[in-house]
This record gives C-alpha cells, structure tokens and sequence, in this order.
C-alpha cells in the first residue's frame, strides 16, 4: 500500500475523465490514479492469506485457488465500475503487486522473527515507518492519499510493536513446526459463541482506542505547530497536523490489535 500510494504521487496521471465516466464516488478524487491501490489490496490481501496459511491449516488448496480470483475480480472490477480507475491502473496494480509479492515474500519470515524478537526493533519500527511517512509527505501538495499513506504506515508500525511486546511476554506462542499443519478444530456452539465474542470485544475496543487516540492528537498537534483547530479539515491539511494524527491514532489501532485486544482475551478467558 505504501509503494502503491507513493508511486501515485511520482506518476500522478489523473483520473478518469467525467464526462465520459459517470463516477459514483468522489471522496478518492483529489488522489491520482496509476496504478490502482485497490487492485493492489485486493491482490496482495487473498495471495497473503493463502501462502501464509495453506502450510500451516489443514484445508483443500482449491479453496484458496477460488477465493483469489474472486476476490481479486470483484475489488478490480468494482473501481472501474465505480467510474475511479481505467483498466491499465488495474491491471498495473495487479502486477506490481505480482511483483512486490515476489521480491518481499522470501524476507516474511525474516522481517517477523526481527519485529519479535530483536532488541530494538520497537526503536527502528517507528522510526523506519515515520521517515517513510516524512517522504511520502513531500511528493505532493495535500490529497487523501497523503493521510491514508500515514495510516498505513502507522497501523504497520503499532502491529510489528505489538507483536514484539506480545511475544516477549509469553501472551502468544507459535506452535511447533513438527506439528503442522493443525487440524481444523470442529465448530461448536462454544466455539462459535467465542468467535463472535472475540469480534465484538475486538472491535469495540479498537473503536474506542481510535476514538480517543483522534480527540487526543488532533488539538494536541494543532496546539504544538500553532494551527487554527477550528475547521478540523483545513488542519488536517498541514502535514504537521495529518502525519502525528494518522500515524499515532493508527499505531495505536495496530498495537492494540496485536497486543491490548489479545491480552483482554486472555484475561477474561476467550483466548
């Protein structure tokens, strides 16, 4: 999403046109449009899932061979429907992803054990992820683009920290390699009524953390670099108002997501 995002602002082709496009959503305008972030996404997100799990669960490969294309042609094909992208940007996202996916794949395993385990990785996480943040900010005047690439990178930052501190402290172990694939645990009441438990908390926990980490840094940034708060979107377009904001609020969701929501399991049980 990051290499999408930036690219977008080194390219910066423009939209398609309207007329001739009807376009059905207009909050993305402002962004470029080569290659298409979505395509990328929606590329990246089915692959992943599949490569990082097929060896580790017990299920037939065919799944994950159906759940690609679909889920691949309905994310691509819903962006040109949507009158946002023309078919080269997603065709371009579709195989910059193919290629980002190739390169940074065999370093997965690497990058994770690093995000666990090193002594300072929390130090270079954050500070890797907020110079990326920096650069992206001077490519190009104000666009959505800008505050998604800081919740992007904020949100993988909280998430490498919250799994150092969660496998240092024992919360989660991974499971032997002798051992895999698991078995799919059958589907129970109990187990059911867990899942939908777990995703209640969850979600209503990372609502609030957001909630309160957004009321926190925007007036704080704001009171900092002396910007007028009153139209909270104008600030929002400075860059030292957008960067603390997306990056801490979203670091936060990240870390809360690896480390708080699955401590709170834990404690009350559901793990």
């Amino acid at each position: 999403m990051y290499l999408g995002q930036c690219t977008k602002d080194i390219i910066r082709w423009p939209r398609p046109a309207s007329p001739p496009v009807v376009k059905l959503e207009v909050f993305y305008n402002s962004e470029y449009s080569m290659p298409s972030t979505h395509a990328m996404s929606g590329t990246a997100i089915p692959i992943a899932m599949v490569l990082l799990t097929y060896g580790r669960w017990q299920y037939p490969l065919i799944y994950g061979l159906i759940l690609i294309p679909c889920w691949c042609s309905l994310v691509c094909l819903s962006r040109i429907y949507m009158g946002m992208h023309s078919i080269l940007d997603i065709i371009a996202g579709f195989l910059y992803t193919i290629l980002i996916l190739i390169i940074f794949y065999p370093f997965v395993d690497l990058i994770d054990n690093f995000n666990q385990t090193h002594k300072y990785a929390p130090l270079i996480i954050i500070g890797l992820h907020l110079a990326l943040g920096i650069f992206s900010f001077t490519l190009d005047t104000w666009s959505t683009s800008r505050g998604d690439t800081a919740e992007i990178l904020g949100s993988g930052a909280g998430i490498a920290c919250g799994s150092h501190v969660t496998y240092n402290v024992g919360l989660i172990l991974d499971p032997s390699l002798d051992i895999l694939p698991l078995a799919r645990p059958p589907i129970t009441v109990t187990l059911f009524g867990k899942a939908i438990l777990r995703i209640l908390i969850g979600m209503v926990f990372v609502l609030i953390v957001r909630d309160i980490m957004k009321r926190i840094t925007i007036p704080l940034a704001c009171k900092i670099f002396n910007i007028p708060c009153d139209d909270v979107r104008k600030a929002r377009q400075h860059m030292e108002v957008e960067l603390p904001y997306r990056y801490i609020t979203y670091g936060m969701v990240g870390f809360s997501i690896t480390f708080l929501v699955p401590y709170i399991f834990f404690f009350i049980g559901i793990s």
